[in-house]
């Protein structure tokens, strides 16, 4: 992807702008060690990212910050024999050109100069409690500080977690960033669909999950947004399963949460489908009755509407449908009271999604649920999973039907909130049962 030096750099300003006067002192993340000598592959701090654009391990941002912001890159140097091993490197002098910093050193040399920049500041601001040896670190660094006050540069009194500031920036969207979710949406999209085209009976979990890697290496996607979730049978009921090794069977529905990540920014989908290409009669209940709350969310995502607004009309549509099967008994209003819903629908209907799947931002203001507003993008994503009723369940809650027994359906769309309403970002993704099943009955190319 081609560097913006200028958006990165109004971002600075921005942040500039929102803050008094003070040190911002960025890390990115860490190298994480695999095994042995060998490490997981590198994924930049997704603040640190959204500021600088800087890709490589082992830098750091420095930002002074008051009345002209100047901004400072600590990177690896320069080095063309380690290069040989591990490829290029940019280095301060080119970093500080292409990415247009004030200026830029080598990271060796980030303790001495933190030393001199420290001295006289009002306030820093960093990352705090994120990394223990970072707060370490700094905090040693301002004490050097304390032990030279007398030449007349205090050491900073006031220590501010810059996250909460670069976050509520992040989670509004601008036209370049909302054209690259829409760019990872459809490829996303594409390959849930040949996840559907590609499924048989007696394949493991794995094998559709290369199908779906398959298509985002194809297109331009060198990595999943977050772990496949390929889940085929009982498996589906579990949120967060991972393991993606059974093997599927005929009469299985194959829930996929799975999204790619493109140049930082992820997607999110889940679909929910027969292995054998048509759903039973309760199969097809459950996943009209999701795919019902689905659409009643959908008209909440809006400007000016409030944050739980979407999960509360799952919740009711979603209670609705299960008074309608014969499975609740009661009244709508008392069975969301009773919180009996969160039987089988137990998550909130949908998250921030930017450069993090679950991306950052406050969801209450002052202890209030925030209203929407154009640039936020969410997933909306309704579920409902029937497992066996455990011992140690509340009093209220009821045996589960045998015809839904280890059924589990999740539908998840992405979105992005426009002046006018909203825009689905994935909604190339077949999601009627008509258009599932008309799916399925074609080859993948």
């Amino acid at each position: 992807m081609q560097i913006n030096v200028e958006r990165h750099r109004g971002r600075r300003a921005s942040l500039n702008e929102r803050l008094p006067e003070g040190l911002v002192i960025l890390p990115t993340a860490r190298v994480r060690n695999r095994s042995n000598d060998t490490d997981y592959h590198f994924r930049y701090d997704s603040s640190f990212y959204y500021l600088t654009g800087f890709h490589e391990p082992e830098a750091v941002l420095v930002m002074q910050l008051g009345e002209q912001v100047k901004s400072t890159l600590f990177c690896q140097p320069k080095n063309e024999l380690r290069e040989i091993w591990e490829g290029f490197l940019y280095g301060p002098a080119a970093a500080r050109e292409q990415f247009g910093f004030d200026e830029a050193y080598a990271i060796d040399q980030l303790d001495a100069k933190l030393i001199e920049l420290i001295a006289g500041q009002p306030r820093l601001y960093f990352p705090i409690g994120f990394d223990e040896q970072w707060d370490r670190r700094i905090m040693g660094l301002v004490q050097q500080v304390q032990a030279r006050a007398r030449n007349g540069k205090p050491a900073p009194i006031e220590f501010v977690d810059v996250r909460a500031a670069v976050a509520e920036m992040r989670l509004f969207k601008d036209d370049s960033e909302v054209a690259i979710m829409r760019e990872a949406g459809r490829i996303s999209s594409e390959a849930h669909i040949r996840a559907m085209q590609t499924t048989r009976a007696g394949q493991f979990e794995y094998e559709v999950e290369a199908e779906l890697l398959y298509h985002f290496y194809k297109n331009g996607s060198r990595y999943p947004a977050y772990g496949s979730i390929v889940a085929s049978g009982a498996n589906a009921t579990c949120l967060h399963y991972h393991e993606n090794n059974r093997r599927m069977h005929d009469g299985d529905l194959l829930l996929i949460d799975a999204g790619c990540e493109l140049h930082g920014y992820a997607a999110d989908i889940t679909r929910t489908f027969p292995v054998s290409g048509r759903f039973s009669g309760p199969q097809k209940d459950i996943y009209q009755l999701v795919l019902a709350a689905m659409e009643a969310s959908f008209e909440q995502v809006r400007p000016g509407a409030s944050r739980i607004a979407y999960h509360d009309a799952s919740v009711r549509t979603l209670t609705q449908g299960l008074l309608d099967l014969g499975i609740f008994k009661g009244t709508v209003d008392g069975l969301i009271e009773s919180e009996a819903y969160k039987q089988f629908y137990m998550h909130g209907t949908g998250h921030w999604l930017g450069l993090d799947v679950h991306d950052v931002g406050e969801y209450k203001i002052d202890g209030h649920w925030r209203a929407l507003e154009a640039g936020m993008a969410l997933t909306v994503e309704p579920g409902l999973y029937f497992r066996p009723l455990l011992p140690d369940s509340p009093s209220h809650y009821v045996e589960v039907p045998e015809a839904f027994l280890h059924i589990g359906v999740r539908i998840e769309d992405d979105l992005v909130v426009t002046r006018d309403g909203h825009e689905n970002l994935t909604a190339l993704t077949p999601k009627t049962v008509a258009d599932i099943e008309a799916t399925m009955a074609r080859q993948a190319g």
